[in-house]
């Protein structure tokens, strides 16, 4: 079967994100309206919101974070853009990326040439027990609730299935952590914006300054095998090896190739995008790989004409950091059972040959679950235009690739981006 492409260009020209972490006192609409905003101001050339025809929505739950269903024509009000169609896409954890797509979709079709994208999710006014229930929805409520999976038991089953199988240790995913909070420390929208030698650091002063015994560690390793400061949530995974509950936004401005010059003087380029699904997690052959995800990212692959070596950077779908490592391998940056070495020596830090997730990913940066997808392709943005400060990385960047899972994988949706000039 021949290749399929889009029916004509697409391009991101417009992006913005809020800052991601817990505001009391603020809802989804004022995280919305802050994304919006900053997006407006990304945009390189005169520009009227008025010319904007259709909005999509990912959102995850703010019926049940929220108490408030109908999410789409309330974000479109609060920003002017009502008449216009306002669609919400829920697909877990995903719901921001497949947003992306149908948005994609809808200018290459033609029926639109310029559309907004947003994902947006307000967790963080629930009690954490009622965060993980909102949260286990996204699960199998018949075969897999009943029987007490929680999110974390899940990839925990992964993360020791993957260590029995290829030799990884816990140390293993508490250095992917390290690395994710050393790049979420240069990023001033992440909700943990801190090394972990820093967290490390304030304890000590805490303790110091209560008159209370000063806890001392070896160094980051050390801290995060300390029961007291990094509990074990499920193991392997410990309470840094989870992505925290987060408010947040972010939105893009999507234009059809013919329009994109007229509003960009850098317009990023839609080259490929694939998604899958699948079944529940207990009824997979493998709990070492996300299958959904490998034929998603063979289907970006497709689409683009490269393959992953072409990929200069990736921000990946890290919930957990067990997930980092088994993407990377299903995204094809590495062998099968390689993903935990190249993350040992250093290959997926910003030094090495395939950096991830420049921003902090989720685990630092945040996860706003419904907002996550969206809020990967803002930094795939910056840096594709040179715009991402302190943690710009050198060099000529060409292709950036986003992958957003929804659930244990039973959605996944992969984009890649391109600079073409």
């Amino acid at each position: 079967m021949a290749s399929k492409k889009l029916a004509r260009g697409v391009a991101l020209v417009g992006a913005g994100m809020s800052k991601f972490g817990a505001f009391k006192g603020k809802s989804s609409r004022d995280l919305f309206v802050e994304a919006f905003v900053e997006m407006l101001g990304s945009i390189d050339k005169p520009f009227d919101p008025k010319t904007i025809e259709a909005l999509y929505v990912g959102n995850y739950s703010s019926d049940l974070f929220e108490n408030q269903g109908h999410i789409a024509p309330i974000m479109a009000s609060w920003v002017g853009l009502t008449p216009l169609p306002a669609v919400r896409v829920e697909d877990a954890c995903a719901s921001a990326g497949v947003a992306l797509r149908e948005g994609i979709l809808a200018v290459a079709s033609g029926l639109y040439d310029l559309v907004v994208v947003s994902g947006v999710e307000k967790m963080t006014d629930l009690a954490t027990a009622k965060v993980t229930d909102t949260l286990a929805t996204a699960a199998d409520m018949q075969y897999e609730v009943t029987t007490g999976f929680t999110f974390p038991g899940f990839y925990a089953a992964m993360a020791t299935a993957y260590m029995s199988a290829y030799g990884a240790t816990p140390e293993t995913f508490m250095k992917v952590g390290i690395k994710n909070h050393n790049n979420g420390a240069m990023n001033e929208k992440a909700q943990f914006g801190a090394k972990v030698s820093s967290i490390m650091k304030a304890r000590q002063e805490k303790a110091a300054a209560k008159g209370l015994p000063i806890p001392e560690w070896d160094d980051e390793l050390d801290f995060l095998h300390d029961d007291r400061a990094n509990p074990n949530i499920a193991w392997p995974m410990r309470l840094y090896d989870c992505s925290p509950i987060s408010d947040g936004a972010a939105v893009v401005l999507l234009a059809s190739e013919e329009l994109a010059a007229k509003l960009s003087d850098h317009p990023i380029y839609v080259a490929g995008l694939g998604q899958a699904s699948d079944g529940a997690l207990h009824d997979r052959e493998t709990l070492t790989s996300i299958p959904s995800a490998k034929i998603a990212a063979d289907k970006a692959y497709e689409m683009a004409g490269i393959g992953p070596q072409a990929i200069n950077f990736a921000e990946v779908h890290d919930c957990f950091t067990i997930a980092e490592i088994i993407a990377t391998e299903d995204l094809g940056f590495f062998e099968k059972g390689a993903g935990w070495k190249a993350a040992e020596a250093g290959e997926t830090s910003r030094e090495g040959s395939k950096p991830i997730n420049l921003s902090g990913g989720l685990k630092s940066k945040g996860h706003p679950v419904g907002a996550s997808g969206v809020g990967q392709v803002v930094e795939v943005w910056k840096q594709l235009r040179g715009e991402a400060g302190e943690r710009q990385l050198n060099g000529d960047l060409q292709y950036g690739l986003t992958h957003n899972v929804g659930g244990t994988g039973q959605t996944c949706v992969v984009h890649i981006f391109e600079r073409k000039n």
